[in-house]
């Protein structure tokens, strides 16, 4: 089996730099008509240039693909929907969409002002959404379409000085949850990716201190990415983590918790007993929705 892109067309947020160049490049190469998006700013969001979507745009033709640039943020509605509408111009309508665009401005949630925390989470959640609205309603009248949200182990499990970060990163999973559902329908996945690799965005962490960035490649990465946004992969709703060779998939679990009888008196004194019950992870479980979610706690004896 080969995986191609042939007459698809996708549009790649932040895709002048590292793992979104890497996942550009990886569509273009196998068929794909690629919409390189990228603003040219610096990490923390400032600035712009033409140049980066242009030479990625470059590469891609070079290696006889096809492909436009497009220098608009994600962060304003107006701005999110005309990268859409780029695709529709040059390519005719949009199949794949990964949102990919993302800035940090790293602090202590304390030392943190709000701009800062309502830019990094405009651009990652938001901007993701502002894209993915532009595109649904041509994806739901092919009935088709391929969606990947960006998420992060700094949302999943936190990471200091990153609560702006964090959060948004989460929030995306959030949206996944119910667009997996909304989108079955009319054939339209919606997946979250969680990678880590070598690049300008991973650098304030500090981690390639400890790790051999020569392992931690982009390639890696991209390789899974390609394959969530192809035909042949029809799940959904899946956060799947990517990085140095390790891939897995990342669900939220309930524990077994505690029935009492809901006509028993329940107090914080009771509450402090049952605790190490009540926060026991033996025997978890994942739900598909919220609706399995509640029926299966309802019919607790």
């Amino acid at each position: 089996m080969t995986i191609r892109f042939d007459g698809q067309v996708a549009i790649v947020t932040g895709a002048g730099h590292g793992l979104g160049r890497s996942y550009a490049l990886a569509l273009g190469a196998r068929g794909a008509k690629v919409v390189v998006n990228d603003l040219g700013g610096a990490i923390d969001g400032s600035g712009g240039s033409k140049t980066p979507a242009d030479e990625v745009v470059d590469e891609i033709r070079a290696a006889g693909g096809e492909a436009v640039a497009n220098y608009d943020s994600v962060a304003e509605r107006d701005s999110a929907a005309n990268i859409v509408q780029s695709a529709v111009d040059a390519f005719g309508g949009v199949d794949i969409v990964i949102n990919n665009a993302g800035i940090v401005r790293d602090k202590t949630f304390h030392k943190m002002s709000l701009d800062d925390y309502e830019f990094v989470v405009k651009v990652h959640f938001l901007g993701s959404i502002y894209v993915t609205h532009a595109a649904y309603p041509i994806m739901r009248d092919a009935n088709y379409g391929r969606i990947l949200m960006v998420s992060s182990n700094s949302g999943l499990y936190g990471n200091f000085g990153q609560t702006n970060y964090s959060a948004a990163k989460m929030a995306v999973v959030g949206f996944v949850n119910t667009l997996k559902l909304e989108g079955a329908r009319n054939n339209i996945t919606a997946n979250a990716l969680a990678p880590l690799a070598a690049t300008r965005i991973a650098e304030p962490s500090g981690i390639f201190e400890t790790y051999d960035r020569e392992l931690v490649t982009t390639d890696a990465v991209a390789a899974m990415v390609t394959y969530l946004v192809s035909e042949d992969c029809t799940d959904s709703g899946n956060v799947i983590a990517a990085t140095a060779g390790y891939y897995s998939k990342i669900q939220v679990m309930e524990g077994q918790g505690v029935q009492v009888d809901p006509r028993e008196e329940m107090t914080p004194e009771r509450i402090a007993e049952l605790w190490p019950r009540i926060v026991s992870m033996d025997e978890p479980r994942a739900f598909n929705d919220a609706v399995e979610n509640l029926t299966t706690v309802m019919a607790k004896e």
